[in-house]
């Protein structure tokens, strides 16, 4: 199974999930053309894809889904809630394309089976998914301000994991946001900051994981050395965890551009 990174940032997200046989895009927050170019890096293309899941209906993670959804026709996977809160802002879309899912539920798309988790974000009904091919599997966790034991459970033992560092506290506090956009994204239904981000890291971590990619991060609130070293740093300083941060493969995924793929 292979899993790459387009694009993950505060302003537009997609990831490519896929084997073989099934090509999975999980949010479409670019424009198409980026998302043609990226996926072209692992000699794919948009008319190659067999679905599009989409987490929730923010625009950085809905942009191009129009685009792709016409030149590609396939089917689109998304919550109740999140097809009605996506209105007219993608245009015309063949409602035969999509398909309702749980915000808990588990499904199959060719021979990845999908799993998607409920997630604390202010967003209609969002959800962060799970896929599994076999004994491979991968997540991408993103848009929650809070975790629970539940989002734990379900995200363990996976061999790639996507997480959200978004923002580093200080800087958003010192930072040129309005105090209600500073507040609603250190809330509950916000975002994850990077010492967040660490600890959720932390209550996940196994012998076999191969890769922790943070992504999600803010342009004007974090920064790459800093959402790594913050990330490394709650690892070798918890009580409670066999490991240190230098034990693992940990990167930052690349807001506007894809980082290497992985071959899980």
């Amino acid at each position: 199974m292979d899993f790459l990174s387009i694009a993950s940032g505060s302003s537009g997200n997609c990831t490519y999930v896929g084997t073989g046989d099934t090509h999975i895009l999980i949010d479409c927050g670019i424009s198409g053309r980026k998302i043609e170019e990226g996926l072209n890096t692992i000699g794919l293309s948009i008319k190659d894809m067999t679905a599009v899941l989409v987490t929730h209906e923010h625009n950085d993670h809905i942009k191009g889904l129009g685009v792709v959804a016409r030149k590609a026709g396939v089917p689109l996977y998304m919550t109740k809630g999140t097809k009605m809160a996506l209105g007219k802002s993608v245009g015309n879309i063949d409602k035969d394309l999509f398909c309702e899912i749980g915000n808990d539920d588990s499904f199959s798309i060719g021979d990845i089976s999908i799993r998607s988790i409920p997630i604390s974000h202010d967003a209609a009904d969002p959800v962060c998914f799970v896929a599994r091919c076999g004994k491979k599997s991968c997540g991408v966790v993103t848009d929650l301000g809070v975790y629970d034991d539940y989002l734990m459970e379900c995200i363990s033992g996976l061999d790639v994991l996507l997480l959200e560092a978004n923002h580093d506290v200080r800087m958003l506090q010192a930072g040129p946001y309005p105090y209600p956009l500073k507040q609603r994204i250190l809330g509950e239904r916000g975002h994850l900051s990077n010492e967040s981000c660490g600890r959720l890291v932390c209550n996940v971590l196994h012998d076999g994981i191969k890769q922790i990619i943070l992504g999600h991060l803010s342009r004007e609130n974090n920064m790459e050395e800093l959402a790594f070293e913050t990330v490394r740093s709650e690892i070798t300083m918890a009580e409670d965890v066999p490991y240190k941060g230098t034990d693992f493969h940990i990167r930052v995924a690349k807001r506007d551009r894809p980082i290497d793929v992985v071959r899980i």
